[in-house]
């Protein structure tokens, strides 16, 4: 139920320099307003109202071009969260002089009640200046608040800190605030840059440690948060989407995440991911930091740890050279160097990896049979159909994770999972155009065409996703992973059946959209751009294509459908890439899938007969339970529910009516 309670819950500095950065000094804030971080000449508003916290405040702000430049400096918005109420918001003053706001006179330091109505434009006089106001209002599951107006504690705002180098570091007071107006005042413990590329671009992720374990918006309790920008994704959500599909479809460890808007310092930063860091203990509970010893301290014989395969792994990463050059960073046991084992670990680690890829490439050589006793095959499927879907550009180069741990019979092998990092995914990307000529691929950013069997393999680097994807096992595994579980739920995220089996863990898009939709209208208005460059493959048109499981046929659209540039176009452009591609692997792997393709047999034996209603009856009676599968075959009369009309459906099938 992780996901479903968010569901339910979700139903800037003005100043005189150009830099967004700078503030003014001011005199401490009364009960009811800003005390989180140095404030300015400027209005602030509260995300809760009537609320006496000081830290959820965000200060109304100009819209500002990539480099922080504020475009028009006399037209203000405040970027609401969705705690904030539809038609009222507390606004602060942080002008010397009274200021008012649609007939509301506001005193210097004062508080009150604004009532304003979204898209309005208000005119407001302030410290010598007339301005143009206007409200938005997300409807995000949360919205985020790190404050600390002297991150280096010689003066400097923390985004300029943090910013400044990806190995700087900061405490910092703050806010989590839920739609519902719960506050949560954890200190933040530790905040710093994270990403690899991402990390160059101006709107930028960070790592999140608060003090104590906090959950956001119903999310399981953590200490660690990622979160994500979503920067080169004009969808803000091929994340969010695939992350939870790895949930749906049953890989371990999947990141449980929420949109959010971010502010610091009373700035709004835009639409952000907040996602569980993958480490080891609270994601990927099968792992402990500290398993690794012996309680003499010596390292054992067998340990289980994380690793990520990463092309960028370099100074200040704790990692290892495989065969064929690919780096593998350890993610746990994370062991600083000169700590007891560190050596050690990097030493096991490597050699278990190698015997991955080894076996592997041996596989595909047909020189052995086998590589079960290597890799768990069905976590392994999954995480190449998850890549597969996506066409991800960084399948098995970087972000591709491997969890090393016993089975169920107490062997170690290695597990496909956590899933991360698919903004270059679902058609977004163009990809480089020589090294998709050395691969052999003319369409990448088509929905058609295989992607993992070709990504890689010209490469001197060996590519484990390619070694899993050219594999007969995993490719026997992945046509019936894919039938029985991707594709019940890819049909409940396109709406054709509302599936009970993955509803909690995958919403529909329409319900994705109505949680990012207001909150992506703030982000970009604020200044973000919809097209991040080059990099991002033109979205302009899609024939859409479908698959009938029973029939076994695969249709395109006669005519193509047009996405215009705007944001909720880019997020259709995205669905109906995915699903569009759903269907194309869908009659490529149909042949393959041993399976039964008898239309009705909800019990899965093979034939439709009156045990397959009877079935339905004992599920609708709760008697028995349905995997996903079952219940997106049971939906007999095609209205998107399994009913009782279904079981009367069957019968009349039965009776050749």
């Amino acid at each position: 139920m992780k996901k479903l309670t968010a569901l339910f819950l979700a139903v800037l500095l003005t100043l005189s320099s150009a830099s967004v950065f700078a503030a003014a000094e001011n005199s401490s804030a009364p009960a009811g307003s800003p005390s989180g971080f140095t404030l300015s000449e400027a209005l602030y508003a509260h995300a809760v109202s009537g609320s006496a916290d000081g830290e959820a405040w965000q200060a109304w702000q100009s819209v500002h071009d990539e480099d922080f430049n504020e475009a028009k400096p006399d037209e203000k918005y405040f970027f609401l969260p969705t705690s904030a109420g539809e038609n009222s918001v507390d606004i602060y003053n942080g002008f010397p002089a009274a200021v008012t706001v649609n007939g509301v006179s506001v005193a210097a330091g004062e508080t009150k009640a604004v009532p304003y109505q979204a898209s309005t434009a208000y005119s407001v006089a302030a410290g010598g200046k007339t301005y143009t106001l206007k409200f938005m209002k997300s409807h995000a599951e949360a919205a985020i608040y790190i404050n600390n107006s002297d991150a280096d504690g010689e003066g400097t705002d923390l985004m300029s800190y943090l910013n400044e180098d990806k190995e700087n570091q900061a405490a910092a007071t703050g806010a989590i605030v839920t739609p519902d107006g719960a506050i949560d005042n954890t200190a933040v413990k530790k905040i710093k840059g994270r990403g690899n590329t991402s990390w160059d671009k101006p709107k930028k992720g960070y790592n999140i440690t608060y003090d104590k374990k906090v959950s956001v918006a119903g999310m399981d309790k953590n200490k660690k948060y990622s979160i994500l920008p979503n920067y080169q994704d004009d969808s803000l959500a091929r994340n969010r989407i695939l992350f939870d599909l790895s949930d749906a479809v049953g890989m371990p460890y999947a990141s449980d995440s929420r949109f959010v808007d971010f502010y610091v310092n009373g700035y709004y930063w835009g639409a952000y991911q907040m996602t569980e860091k993958v480490e080891a203990g609270s994601l990927v509970t099968d792992v402990d930091e500290e398993d690794y010893l012996n309680a003499d301290g010596t390292v054992k014989d067998d340990f289980s740890f994380i690793a990520e395969v990463d092309a960028s792994a370099g100074y200040g990463d704790y990692y290892v050279t495989c065969s064929g050059g690919v780096k593998v960073t350890i993610k746990a046991p994370e062991i600083e160097e000169g700590q007891s084992g560190y050596d050690e670990v990097k030493t096991y680690v490597q050699t278990k990896f190698n015997a991955l890829l080894n076996r592997c490439r041996l596989a595909v050589k047909k020189s052995v049979n086998s590589i079960a006793d290597y890799i768990d095959l069905e976590s392994a499927a999954k995480l190449y159909l998850i890549n597969e879907l996506g066409k991800n550009w960084d399948s098995g180069v970087s972000s591709t994770f491997f969890t090393y741990k016993p089975d169920e019979n107490g062997n170690y092998k290695f597990f496909g999972s956590p899933v991360w990092d698919y903004d270059n995914s679902l058609g977004n990307a163009v990809g480089v155009s020589r090294d998709l000529s050395n691969m052999g691929v003319s369409d990448y950013q088509q929905y058609t065409g295989w992607w993992c069997r070709y990504k890689g393999k010209n490469d001197t680097t060996p590519n484990i996703i390619n070694l899993l994807a050219m594999n007969k096992e995993i490719r026997k595994t992945a046509a019936n992973v894919w039938f029985e579980d991707f594709v019940p739920a890819l049909h409940h995220f396109a709406g054709k059946v509302n599936n009970p089996a993955v509803a909690d863990e995958f919403f529909t898009s329409a319900q994705y959209l109505s949680l990012l939709g207001d909150s992506a209208a703030m982000n970009y208005q604020s200044g973000w751009l919809l097209n991040t460059g080059s990099w991002i493959a033109p979205h302009t048109s899609i024939r859409q294509a479908d698959f009938d499981f029973f029939t076994g046929s695969y249709t395109t659209a006669a005519s193509a459908t047009r996405y215009s540039q705007n944001f909720t176009d880019m997020y259709r452009y995205a669905c109906d890439w995915m699903t569009s591609r759903a269907a194309w692997l869908s009659n490529e792997m149909y042949a393959d899938y041993t399976g039964s393709k008898v239309r009705y047999d909800v019990d899965r034996n093979g034939t439709f007969d009156i045990n397959d209603a009877t079935t339905l009856q004992l599920y609708l009676a709760e008697f028995n339970d349905f995997t996903a599968l079952q219940y997106d075959i049971a939906d007999a009369n095609g209205n998107g529910r399994a009913t009782v009309t279904d079981v009367t459906c069957m019968q009349r099938a039965l009776a050749d009516l």
